[in-house]
């Protein structure tokens, strides 16, 4: 098991789309077990393989069930792990906003428009097919890493105006740790 080193905005190689997994393998497997081990020592609820370097269509996510012990960090740790190799949206309706932060833009959160319900297929670390029915806080993070998966941010998603305020406190931040360094 390893710690990944997550890439960080502005690496371009966010923007980049996840290819599909033709095969369930050892290598996928290693990934997936490394992708959880970068996640939970992160702090993270989820990890798209792009996130990681990786251009493979990979997401780990370990959600709470009551998004509110998630906030006072209560819950297991690996209690509600779920790999997911593939996604895809299948079917989705309603529409929430919901404050969304990212492994990837630290230190930043903007709320974001959602699907309030999604279904999602996928295969599984074992390679079988799955389909999962989610709304609330899981619905938001497998929307949050499928567009990991195809090269998109969560400020991406956002108003040009929001998006370009932290855009700029974000060069400002990079600009300032490069002074101290």
């Amino acid at each position: 098991m390893s710690i990944l080193n997550i890439l960080k905005y502005p690496d371009s190689l966010l923007q980049t789309k996840a290819k599909p997994v033709s095969k369930v393998d050892e290598e996928i497997k290693r990934l997936i077990t490394d992708m959880a081990e970068t996640m939970y020592f992160a702090k993270g609820i989820g990890l798209a393989a792009t996130q990681v370097g990786v251009h493979k269509r990979v997401a780990v996510l370990d959600v709470p069930k009551d998004h509110t012990k998630h906030e006072g960090k209560i819950f297991k740790r690996g209690e509600n792990l779920i790999a997911l190799i593939n996604p895809e949206i299948t079917d989705h309706e309603g529409e929430i906003k919901y404050e969304e932060g990212c492994l990837s833009i630290p230190g930043f959160t903007a709320d974001v428009k959602r699907f309030s319900k999604v279904a999602v297929r996928a295969l599984n670390k074992d390679g079988n097919e799955m389909e999962i029915h989610a709304d609330g806080l899981l619905a938001i993070a497998l929307q949050h890493e499928i567009d990991h998966l195809d090269g998109i941010l969560f400020i991406d998603r956002l108003s040009k105006l929001k998006r370009d305020i932290i855009k700029r406190k974000i060069k400002k931040a990079i600009e300032s740790e490069k002074k101290m360094l």
